[in-house]
């Protein structure tokens, strides 16, 4: 017998969509495409490597997945808590260009960890659950490669922990549960132990709630580490192990870290002669303070729908408030190529953590950080799919946005629930995407992809474009792709180049010169993504390394 809607309900949807209706006075635009209906694995982790190929995994505790490995292959882990044998995958490389999946054999367990790509272009995961606790595995990006565990390296074990590539190549992990630490990889004489970080004791809830699991850590133009967790933050200096600055409380408190779980981005980083001089941080969503242990009594208090700004570079730094036009918990934020930053997933209660959320956000958000307060926020075109927890979005070098995973469950499960496992990956195109934009779209003519730049040189870049040039709308952009779960993209960064006139060469061709970063500081070396913007609408990426 089919149920009505309680009058709760109704009121939360009437509001719902009168918030919607209210908070855009522009047609919704981005465009959604259905790239796959079964991938074969929740795509809890995603990462975009230098070959235009997407490494995707979730758990090896979840029990048989619905993509097998190939050639009669099966893991056979007397240490797992499910399955002991299994002959399916539980992670995935995802092709772009001919949107197919191989699988990828993954031995011990990758739950909720974290990961980084070195300089080299290796994507090397750390930590996870039960055996995978303290590994390290690294995975190379090849036609026929697959995952090398490397061993039990970490000092200690890091389960919804948070990595950072360092200026000089290495990765720092920082926290997880019931580790308030920090630790490097690769290993060497000096760094075999981990290091305290009161910080993220100071910051815990508790046992119980936490809320400080995935702090949001971003690289300073300085070199030391901005680090959030809860509601607050410090600037620390991880090669003497001190705290060199500690930032305001965000206004009113409310939580913004796993299972509260908001998300956090670096703002565009604007270089002079290969040296920024500010930064910034934006945090948004979350739940307030209580949701957790509500939800887990199935109360679902509404998520927070504002954002907090801060200039972590300034002397005397205060948060900035604002309002999204949607409250949301447990969404992406994903840096666009023209400086755009794109917030999507998610949902309007609850919290983190199996079967606690309600009332998904299928409805993105782009925010532009150069406009006024009050203009930054404008309402895109939703997807006919929800994302709750465990999804994630990854940018790709053609610009759109790669989006897969939910799974609010301890296990799959695809039926008989209010949000099923769902194993589907989307794209979602930004409006610059529109084929009205073609006659103003630059293309990227020099240097080719995979091209190898060096610190503070000259890099001359040659496009053409169609239509009419609009000469002071170009710059030329960095993107460093991230390793996003659990609503956090770790090692996101956008770059804007210094630049200088840009020239004209005849026959709808052009050439502007820009100034590489300096430093690590900047842009900690490896492979990045350069786009050539011009009036706010991108070209295809590059791939560049910096070295």
């Amino acid at each position: 017998m089919k149920k009505c809607p309680t009058l709760p309900h109704l009121i939360f949807s009437f509001l719902f969509i009168a918030t919607f209706l209210s908070s855009s006075t522009h047609a919704a635009v981005g465009k959604w495409e259905l790239l796959t209906k079964n991938v074969g694995i929740s795509a809890m982790h995603m990462q975009l490597l230098h070959n235009d190929r997407v490494v995707m995994f979730d758990r090896t505790d979840f029990g048989a997945s619905n993509l097998s490995l190939p050639n009669g292959v099966c893991r056979n882990n007397p240490n797992d808590t499910t399955l002991k044998v299994d002959c399916t995958a539980h992670s995935a490389e995802y092709d772009v260009a001919s949107n197919t999946v191989r699988p990828l054999f993954v031995f011990t367990d990758t739950w909720c960890s974290s990961g980084a790509v070195n300089p080299n272009g290796s994507l090397v995961q750390t930590g996870g659950y039960n055996d995978g606790e303290k590994m390290v595995r690294v995975f190379t990006p090849c036609a026929t490669c697959d995952w090398e565990e490397i061993g039990n390296v970490l000092a200690n074990w890091r389960w919804y922990a948070t990595d950072h590539i360092l200026p000089d190549g290495r990765q720092i992990i920082i926290g997880g549960r019931g580790q308030f630490s920090y630790e490097f990889y690769p290993k060497s004489e000096g760094s075999m132990t981990s290091l305290n970080l009161p910080f993220l004791q100071e910051t815990s809830d508790g046992a119980a709630i936490e809320n400080n699991l995935y702090p949001f850590v971003f690289l300073n133009v300085d070199g030391n580490l901005f680090i959030f967790a809860n509601n607050r933050a410090i600037l620390f200096d991880y090669v003497a192990s001190k705290t060199v600055k500690t930032y305001p409380t965000i206004p009113g408190g409310e939580p913004r870290s796993y299972p509260s779980t908001g998300s956090a981005v670096l703002l565009p980083l604007k270089s002079t002669n290969g040296q920024a001089a500010e930064a910034e941080v934006l945090v948004c969503g979350g739940a307030p303070f209580g949701a957790y242990t509500k939800a887990l009594k199935k109360t679902y208090m509404d998520s927070l729908k504002s954002c907090a700004r801060i200039k972590i570079t300034d002397p005397n730094p205060e948060w900035v408030m604002e309002d999204m036009p949607l409250a949301r918990i447990m969404g992406d934020m994903t840096l666009l190529p023209n400086g755009d930053v794109l917030i999507i997933n998610g949902a309007a209660q609850g919290t983190a953590g199996w079967e606690l959320g309600r009332h998904p956000v299928r409805t993105p958000v782009v925010y532009k950080p150069d406009n006024a307060t009050g203009s930054r926020f404008e309402l895109q075109n939703p997807s006919a799919i929800s994302r709750m927890y465990h999804s994630t979005a990854v940018l790709l070098r053609d610009g759109r946005v790669l989006v897969g995973g939910s799974n609010p469950h301890e296990r799959y499960v695809f039926s008989n629930v209010l949000f099923p496992t769902d194993l589907s990956l989307e794209a979602f195109s930004p409006n610059y995407l529109d084929s009205k934009f073609a006659s103003v779209r630059p293309t990227t003519l020099s240097p080719s992809s995979q091209a190898e730049v060096g610190y503070g040189e000259k890099l001359t870049v040659s496009f053409s474009i169609t239509g009419t040039i609009a000469l002071d709308t170009v710059s030329v952009t960095m993107v460093s792709p991230s390793f996003t779960t659990h609503s956090f993209s770790m090692n996101q960064r956008l770059v804007i180049l210094a630049s200088e006139t840009v020239r004209a060469l005849g026959n709808l061709t052009f050439q502007v010169e820009v100034t590489t970063p300096a430093s690590g500081n900047l842009a900690p070396s490896g492979y990045f993504l350069l786009y050539v913007v011009h009036q706010q609408i991108p070209s295809a990426g590059i791939w560049v390394k910096i070295r």
